[in-house]
């Protein structure tokens, strides 16, 4: 594995690097970094360049100045700048998983850039715009930032996570995060709730355009998390995109079960 560091407007990503072939680049979501992706990057560097990548903000990736909310078009620029570094031109473009959060900035990167991605795999987007329920989650948001207000991190977390109701990684088996990597974690957390999820609640991708652009769109699911909101956010980007819904092992955080998630995304993107 190779690590860099890129120097982008406004911050330094970090990036890792792993295999050979044509690029495939992987986008964590929420409180997770590069390490998250590890054992599915080494299932799939045999086949792929694998690279993953902090996002701004979070882990190793260091702002210039102070935090702010995330734009999504930004995330979207960042990410379109690791794919140049790594070599990725419109004559070989790239392909692209993204997990959660992740999955909304890889569907704003095929939006905005796309003559550089092949294929999207876009598994379980918190799209709560696009969801018939949308006025219930725009109040949860409220009340995410009021509890925040009130009483940080944890107040928030409880709020979001009752609302949410989902069931953790659905039994998924995977290797437990190493000191480090959980410490980052909940370093990342204040950033998540206060700058993280009132963007990506109330982001609604260019449907248009993904529909009349040439990125295979493919919304993707958890077997094991039927019903929560991001597995309804992407079967519903499913049928706003008249795109096929792949279902994948495990539920949210199924790619912790590297070997069997990995197998489905290869057949998947081939």
């Amino acid at each position: 594995m190779k690590t860099e560091k890129l120097d982008v407007p406004g911050a330094t990503l970090y990036y890792e690097v792993r295999g050979n072939g044509p690029v495939l680049l992987l986008i964590c979501g929420g409180i997770y970094d590069a390490e998250g992706f590890a054992a599915l990057a080494d299932r799939l560097a045999g086949e792929y360049t694998v690279v993953t990548y902090d996002r701004r903000g979070n882990s190793r990736s260091v702002l210039d100045g102070p935090p702010a909310e995330i734009i999504l078009e930004e995330q979207a620029d960042d990410a379109y700048r690791v794919l140049g570094a790594v070599g990725v031109t419109e004559d070989e473009p790239a392909d692209v998983f993204g997990n959660s959060s992740g999955a909304v900035i890889a569907l704003e990167l095929a939006a905005r850039y796309p003559g550089m991605v092949r294929t999207v795999v876009a598994h379980e987007p918190p799209l709560f715009e696009l969801l018939p329920d949308f006025d219930y989650w725009r109040s949860v948001m409220t009340e995410v930032s009021d509890a925040y207000r009130d009483g940080g991190v944890g107040a928030a977390m409880g709020v979001f996570g009752a609302a949410m109701d989902m069931h953790g990684n659905d039994g998924t088996p995977g290797t437990p995060p190493s000191p480090e990597f959980a410490a980052r974690m909940e370093a990342n957390m204040e950033f998540f709730v206060q700058y993280e999820i009132p963007p990506v609640a109330r982001f609604v991708p260019d449907l248009d355009g993904l529909r009349a652009g040439p990125v295979r769109i493919v919304p993707a699911v958890g077997a094991a998390s039927m019903g929560e909101p991001p597995n309804r956010s992407a079967r519903e980007l499913g049928a706003r995109l008249d795109a096929a819904v792949a279902e994948f092992p495990g539920g949210h955080g199924g790619f912790g079960d590297a070997g069997p998630f990995a197998a489905k995304l290869k057949a998947v993107l081939s």
